[in-house]
């Protein structure tokens, strides 16, 4: 059996290389690369063509008005990223040998995940665990999932339509989207809506919203209505759709308990349909190759007692 020691290549191999790598590939290119790492061009360029020597394969096209990522350099960049992900929780595993449960906790959440449930574990976790630390970023479904995959966070919270490959998913809740107008839209107010009269209407949405993406009931709901399917207005956030409503840009799809409020307050009104609304689930993800530390185990064993005491139907949220 050959030993990890016995194996040149990752002997030989310059790992700051492989940071450089990373910074090149989120950045977009050598001269901001070279900003964001303070180095100047040619410094970086070297370093990526000594990475490229030592993987022989071509990692970056590029040319004064291009940049791109060849396959065998996206295949790197993904493991670059979960190497990094787990030497940057060295920190908190040594840290997580003492009995207390102290550490890090990292989350990537979608911008729409409103769920009482979540909230309470969270609150009942950190009276329990006052030195655990946390850090929270919210982006859109696809990069949670790609956080999960290269290891960079404790666990995700999305939508997806088709279950991640190599991650562990439950259900977190079931929402229900309907659709809204905003204060100066002429629907506004009225309680009885044909729904006729949503044909060729403005719509704003998210970026997941097709007719093959995570929120794929809602598109169909819309091209059921005739509604406009070039949306006139998109985001991954919530909120800023929420905006887009609110200055009439167009109608748009908001999870219903979400909505309830700025209905309550004015801000938003409800239009057909108002049942057989699309319905989308919402996951919690985790990457089984992660070794966690003390909080985060306990999180997660918190969080899946939760979801093993409360049926689905207890966490669907309707209104």
């Amino acid at each position: 059996m050959i030993k990890p020691y016995e194996h040149r290549f990752p002997w030989n191999l310059d790992w700051n290389l492989l940071r450089t790598y990373m910074v090149v590939v989120e950045a977009g290119g050598i001269t901001p690369a070279a900003h964001l790492l303070g180095l100047k061009q040619p410094t970086i360029s070297a370093a990526l063509i000594r990475l490229e020597d030592a993987m022989g394969r071509k990692l970056v096209i590029r040319s004064p008005k291009h940049f791109s990522v060849t396959p065998w350099g996206r295949v790197l960049y993904d493991e670059a990223c979960a190497i990094f992900g787990a030497v940057s929780q060295l920190p908190d595993l040594m840290g997580g040998v003492e009995e207390e449960v102290t550490g890090q906790i990292s989350i990537a959440v979608a911008s729409h995940v409103i769920s009482p449930h979540f909230d309470a574990v969270l609150e009942r976790f950190n009276a329990r665990y006052p030195k655990v630390s946390y850090s929270i970023a919210t982006m859109d479904s696809a990069a949670v999932v790609a956080h999960l995959q290269q290891n960079r966070v404790t666990f995700g919270v999305c939508l997806f339509q088709h279950q991640p490959p190599d991650l562990d998913s439950r259900i977190l809740y079931r929402q229900f989207f309907g659709l809204f107008c905003g204060p100066s839209h002429r629907l506004y107010g009225r309680a009885n809506i044909d729904p006729a009269e949503l044909r060729d209407e403005n719509v704003v949405s998210f970026f997941t919203d097709e007719l093959d993406g995570p929120l794929s009931g809602v598109a169909h709901l819309r091209r059921r209505l005739r509604m406009r399917q070039d949306p006139k207005g998109l985001s991954s956030n919530l909120p800023e759709v929420r905006r887009m409503i609110v200055a009439n840009i167009g109608i748009g799809a908001l999870p219903v308990h979400v909505a309830q409020k700025d209905v309550q307050s004015g801000l938003l009104w409800q239009v057909p349909p108002y049942k057989s609304l699309p319905a989308v689930d919402i996951h919690v993800l985790t990457n089984p190759r992660r070794s966690m530390n003390h909080a985060e185990k306990a999180l997660l064993e918190m969080l899946g007692a939760e979801l093993d005491a409360i049926p689905l139907a207890e966490r669907t949220y309707r209104l």
